[in-house]
């Protein structure tokens, strides 16, 4: 008599090396979610190529909201570099993860409350800490002592400022100008504001990083040079 155990049909289904694949994407599981973005295709007009369209536009509505957002130049208050019509990149991870602001730097922020209910965009000349002058006896600016010479982005034929100030840049908030001085609303017309004329860091969408249209006008906008050479002072960031 034949004493060996036969496998019955509950010991080949239960065996450890034939479990169910779980992740076969037609199980329950695959098939529910391709039946729901197939029933949400036949529910829009136009099917499944309008949910795409839908999708793209909610990833770019994100990404702008998060990390690039293009910017428009309203004015000419940063000539000669961004001309009425350019669109710029602003990056707004620039400042995220402990990051600040640092001299030299164009960035876009909210005036709301300090120079008007807009976005603006300036560069910065002083950070919290920094003592900011106008002018040297040749005319030009200085930040902590420093002559800055600011003649690769200054408007042809203007000055650093026709505005005398002597100002100290509190902490968690910038000191900004135009670099088509002679047309730029910026720090300098709000010492005497709330505020006196500073931003807070707070209120910085992001640092303007590519003009990218016209194709013709695309480049890369870098930090001067100069403001590597300005010395720091305590509190001071950059």
């Amino acid at each position: 008599m034949d004493t060996e155990a036969q496998p019955t049909e509950r010991d080949r289904s239960s065996s450890p090396c034939e479990t169910e694949d779980t992740s076969d994407p037609t199980g329950p599981e695959g098939r529910s979610r391709f039946a729901l973005v197939s029933r949400a295709a036949d529910w829009l007009p136009g099917g499944r190529i309008t949910l795409t369209l839908l999708l793209c536009l909610l990833f770019l509505l994100l990404f702008s909201r998060f990390v690039l957002q293009p910017f428009q130049i309203p004015s000419g208050s940063m000539e000669r570099g961004l001309r009425i019509g350019d669109r710029v990149l602003v990056n707004k991870l620039a400042y995220r993860f402990g990051a600040e602001p640092r001299r030299g730097d164009v960035v876009v922020f909210d005036g709301s409350g300090y120079f008007g209910d807009a976005e603006y965009i300036k560069r910065v000349v002083g950070v919290g800490g920094d003592r900011v002058v106008c002018c040297d006896r040749e005319g030009r600016l200085q930040v902590n002592g420093r002559s800055v010479d600011e003649s690769t982005y200054l408007y042809p034929g203007d000055s650093p400022s026709t505005v005398r100030f002597d100002v100290v840049v509190p902490e968690g908030t910038l000191f900004v100008l135009g670099d088509h001085r002679s047309d730029s609303s910026d720090s300098r017309d709000h010492l005497g504001s709330p505020g006196g004329g500073m931003i807070p860091v707070g209120d910085v969408v992001g640092r303007a990083d590519w003009i990218v249209w016209p194709f013709d006008h695309a480049t890369r906008l870098v930090r001067p040079d100069v403001y590597a050479r300005v010395p720091a002072v305590e509190g001071a960031h950059g």
